[in-house]
C-alpha cells in the first residue's frame, strides 16, 4: 500500500523559506519518480499542477517555470524521502502542496510531472505579503 506523508508546511512571509518533506513507503523506491504538486486557493483538484518532479533512479529533475531558481527538489534514498526546498517565497506560492509518486519502471524520466498515480494528503503553505 503506497503511503506518502507530507510535512513542513506553514505560514511564512514573502521572501522567506520552507522545506517540505515527504516520507514514502509501500513501493519499490527506485522504480518510481516523485513529485510535488500544488493546488491554489479556490482551484479544483483537477487544476492541481506539478511544481517539481524527480526520477529516483537518475536524480533527473524538472521544474515549473514559475519556481525555477527558487525551489529545489531532492531525495534521500536511505530514508525514502523526497524534499522540496522553497526559497524566496511569494504570495502566489500559497497553496496546498501534495507529494506524489508514479511508477516509471526505474527509468530516468520523471513521468511528465503532470498526472501521477498516488498523492499524499497535502500540506498547507501560506505566504503573506
Amino acid at each position: 500500500q503506497v503511503q506518502l506523508v507530507e510535512s513542513g508546511g506553514g505560514l511564512v512571509q514573502a521572501g522567506g523559506s520552507l522545506r517540505l518533506s515527504c516520507a514514502a513507503s509501500g513501493f519499490p523506491w527506485t522504480d518510481y519518480a516523485l513529485g510535488w504538486f500544488r493546488q491554489a486557493p479556490g482551484k479544483a483538484e483537477k487544476e492541481r499542477k506539478g511544481v517539481s518532479c524527480i526520477s529516483v533512479f537518475s536524480s533527473r529533475a524538472v521544474y515549473a517555470d514559475s519556481v525555477k531558481g527558487r525551489f529545489t527538489i531532492s531525495t534521500d534514498n536511505a530514508k525514502n524521502t523526497v524534499y522540496l526546498q522553497m526559497n524566496d517565497l511569494k504570495p502566489e506560492d500559497t497553496a496546498v502542496y501534495y507529494c506524489a509518486a508514479i511508477n516509471t519502471g526505474g527509468s530516468s524520466h520523471t513521468g511528465g510531472c503532470s498526472e501521477y498515480d498516488y498523492y499524499g494528503q497535502g500540506t498547507q503553505v501560506t505566504v503573506s505579503s
